[in-house]
């Protein structure tokens, strides 16, 4: 099959978050089953800690055995890169199926757009963009009314649809607030299991960092509760017996970096923790391995990524119960869950970790088998080229 993918972001912006690791994971996988896919992109990247869209980027390059192809944003409207020239490069190479990855998108519409003038077969998933994020309740009033005017968009798309993909009942509940259909399947994330593979004392070497680490991974923002981590992490490192401990903050600036800094200036939390803004991937890798626990207290969570690259690297995770997260973490089976924005829980059950390594040490075992066996790109991609080849052959095109 000839199969694109549209998303707002792809390689080298990794920093965009878990969309962009989705895509790509799936490309790859994809492309192994020997079929031809290509990710039409915008050509945002991440220099000097800032989003930016760069000229220089090659418009169109091969990795890993599939192609992105990408053009550039001339508007961006909030998350809403507009980069016009897509239209014409998928109108152009006329695939097989249409995959959206981010539906609140650009991209998205143009795909939908395309898929109804060439009858294209089309598939969407969405991964946290269907979601008016917390944060968004309590910003700007134009910019609420921006989200709401894009909901004919939404119902557009989603009508336009063949399938709608969702990872997890939480977000099959999304899709459904905003259209009612019965076209919406569940596939779950998975991950790239052989990408995670690193030496701990890469990162501890890198960084000078001996003591034991607490690792949190996730973008600078208000919705990711590093607020809350903070506080826990202030009262945790007041007790003696937790002195030897550092925090670990590896992620991008998405409007929250300024807030964080002063945080840990204010708590006189400088000397420990290390931030890394924008950190390699393998950087983040290392810190998986090195880490003793990941914490991810947000204040909300579609289907994240990062709790399963803690599982394979064999790493307990700690997160808040709310939204999608119960779905990905099983409370006392493969992780930890805590009430959300509750900071003196947090720190109670970090407390519990370091003092019991054997009730850790199963949580671990726990997580990992369910990641190994149910939660790997390998199963999501069977998933998703299910679908695909099921659409093709319902609407009796040729595929090959």
């Amino acid at each position: 099959m000839k199969i694109a993918i549209t998303c707002p972001a792809s390689l080298p912006a990794t920093p965009f978050g878990g969309i962009l690791m989705v895509a790509v994971n799936l490309a790859k996988k994809i492309a192994e089953k020997n079929h031809e896919i290509t990710i039409y992109t915008t050509d945002l990247n991440f220099t000097e800690k800032k989003m930016n869209f760069d000229k220089k980027l090659p418009t169109e390059e091969m990795i890993d055995g599939f192609k992105i192809k990408r053009s550039h944003v001339f508007l961006k409207i909030y998350m809403y890169f507009i980069n016009p020239n897509i239209f014409f490069q998928l109108k152009k190479d006329n695939p097989n199926v249409i995959h959206i990855i981010g539906i609140r998108s650009f991209q998205a519409f143009t795909a939908a757009i395309i898929s109804k003038f060439n009858k294209i077969p089309l598939t969407v998933s969405d991964y946290g963009g269907l979601t008016t994020h917390p944060e968004i309740q309590k910003t700007k009033t134009i910019k609420k009314i921006f989200y709401k005017i894009q909901n004919p968009m939404l119902k557009f798309i989603m009508n336009q649809a063949d399938v709608i993909i969702a990872a997890n009942e939480y977000e099959k509940k999304d899709f459904l607030n905003i259209c009612k259909t019965d076209k919406i399947q569940i596939i779950k994330n998975g991950i790239d299991l052989n990408k995670l593979q690193s030496n701990k004392l890469n990162f501890k070497n890198k960084y000078s960092c001996p003591e034991k680490i607490i690792l949190f991974v996730g973008r600078f923002s208000l919705v990711k509760g590093i607020d809350i981590l903070l506080k826990s992490f202030k009262e945790l490192s007041e007790n003696k017996k937790y002195s030897n401990i550092k925090l670990v903050i590896l992620g991008s600036d998405f409007g929250y970096y300024t807030k964080m800094m002063k945080m840990i200036k204010e708590f006189n939390l400088k000397e420990k923790t290390i931030v890394v803004v924008n950190p390699s991937r393998e950087d983040v890798i290392s810190a998986y391995h090195a880490c003793e626990f990941l914490v991810l207290p947000s204040r909300w969570e579609l289907s994240p990524l990062t709790p399963l690259e803690g599982f394979a690297c064999k790493k307990t995770v700690i997160s808040s119960n709310i939204s999608g997260i119960p779905f990905v973490i099983s409370h006392n089976k493969t992780g930890l869950l805590v009430e959300s924005e509750n900071y003196k829980e947090l720190t109670k059950v970090m407390e519990k970790l370091f003092d019991e390594p054997e009730f850790r040490k199963n949580l671990e075992k726990n997580a990992f088998i369910e990641v190994t066996e149910k939660l790997n790109s390998d199963k999501m991609t069977e998933g998703f080229l299910q679908v695909f080849e099921n659409i093709v052959k319902k609407k009796g095109l040729n595929h090959y």
